[in-house]
């Protein structure tokens, strides 16, 4: 089975969103069959590689940073998070209490450390904050990890 992590950008524009949806799509299938799919659920980027990971037909393996990591969600996304978590195999629970930079920064290490490539929707822009799309993009590099860069021609956040 070949192991898919994700990170990347949250609040993309629409246009942005749909051009990121098609071309995880297109990596996905890609790929073929076996895949299994990590991601934090959060809104974004998280939640369009996970329904793709879904739609494929491959296993979804959800990564939480910290007991309410649920709660530092925009309280819309909470019920599509909250399905998300119901639809997959897995659930890796980090022991962290609050949802922190610091525990975003482990959660992403973590799908590193326990993936063979990661997908990246990312500006490549430097990070807003710890833990953010490029310090994970930074890691897998370290880590000899492959790293597939996702960021339509052109887009912008």
């Amino acid at each position: 089975m070949r192991r898919i992590a994700v990170t990347g950008h949250r609040g993309l524009p629409p246009d942005v969103e749909r051009a990121v949806e098609e071309a995880l799509r297109a990596r996905l299938a890609a790929l073929g069959p076996g895949v299994i799919g990590l991601s934090c659920l959060a809104d974004g980027a998280d939640t369009l590689f996970a329904r793709a990971v879904i739609e494929a037909g491959a296993d979804l393996e959800a990564i939480v940073p910290a007991e309410r990591y649920r709660d530092g969600l925009p309280p819309a996304h909470r019920p599509v998070y909250d399905a998300l978590v119901a639809r997959a195999a897995l659930v890796h629970h980090l022991p962290f209490a609050e949802s922190t930079p610091r525990a975003h920064l482990e959660a992403g290490r973590y799908m590193v450390d326990h993936s063979d490539e990661l997908l990246a929707v990312w500006d490549g822009r430097a990070a807003r904050g710890p833990g953010g799309t490029a310090d994970i993009v930074a890691y897998a590099r370290e880590r000899d990890r492959a790293v597939t860069v996702i960021w339509p021609d052109g887009a912008v956040r």
